[in-house]
């Protein structure tokens, strides 16, 4: 498939996960609005719409590997782009963000995402939204479900080297649960900007799970570690090659 028509056929791809988001919140808003469970139904079918569109259009396949978590824990994942959201949202049960603030104001992603339970953090603030973020749990105001955190704060391009935020080690700690880490290579075929998309199989997966009770340091190693590794891993799975190590 020429480079030409493989764009082109992104730039429709593209165009159609944006508008979807229309239909889906005119026909969800209503039941939302009564219904958190109505709310995640929402997010999830669109999550596996984008994927498989993503499949048939593109020719880019997506495939969660692991044993996506169940239960009540914190899951710290590789963020590359915005395919790693939409795959491992759909793959968990009740899934909430900790997201930027100013997502909260885009048109049905923010409204939805806050009816689900996404927790908004203000850059240079996330200290302060971390123990509001704790305090609500602990009073029960938001639903059980998976906590999602993206470690490194934000997207990384493959091969770039990022610091792991200790936003994360303080979840763990304050949250007394599990963790369950995350890698992908979905970079390597959605960029963080542009409009091209390559196919190929896009890879998210879900680690063996780091138990609660760990010390910051012990527990920040064991994550980066694991992720790291694997997401290289993965990457050099989809032919990619420029790794720093």
């Amino acid at each position: 498939m020429s480079y030409a028509i493989q764009w082109v056929r992104s730039l429709i791809f593209n165009v159609i996960m944006y508008v979807a988001l229309l239909p889906w919140g005119i026909v969800f808003a209503i039941p939302a609005i009564f219904s958190r469970r109505m709310a995640v139904l929402c997010c999830r079918s669109y999550c596996w719409f984008i994927t498989w569109l993503a499949g048939w259009l593109i020719g880019l396949k997506c495939e969660v590997r692991g044993t996506p978590p169940q239960d009540e824990v914190l899951v710290a994942a590789k963020h590359q782009s915005f395919l790693d959201v939409l795959m491992i949202y759909g793959d968990i049960p009740a899934g909430r963000f900790i997201m930027k603030d100013i997502l909260k104001y885009a048109p049905v992603v923010g409204q939805f995402g806050l009816r689900v339970g996404c927790i908004p953090v203000k850059r240079g603030k996330r200290g302060a939204a971390i123990k509001k973020m704790i305090a609500d749990v602990s009073a029960g105001r938001l639903f059980p479900g998976q906590l999602i955190i993206y470690s490194q704060g934000t997207r990384i391009a493959p091969g770039v080297k990022a610091p792991y935020k200790i936003g994360t080690g303080v979840l763990y700690k304050e949250l007394s649960q599990d963790c369950v880490p995350v890698a992908a290579n979905v970079g390597v075929f959605w960029p963080k900007r542009g409009v091209y998309r390559k196919p190929g199989l896009a890879v998210v997966e879900f680690l063996p799970r780091i138990p609660a009770g760990l010390e910051i340091p012990v527990f920040m190693k064991i994550l980066e570690d694991s992720v790291e590794k694997r997401s290289n891993e993965l990457m050099r799975e989809a032919g990619f090659t420029a790794i720093e190590e």
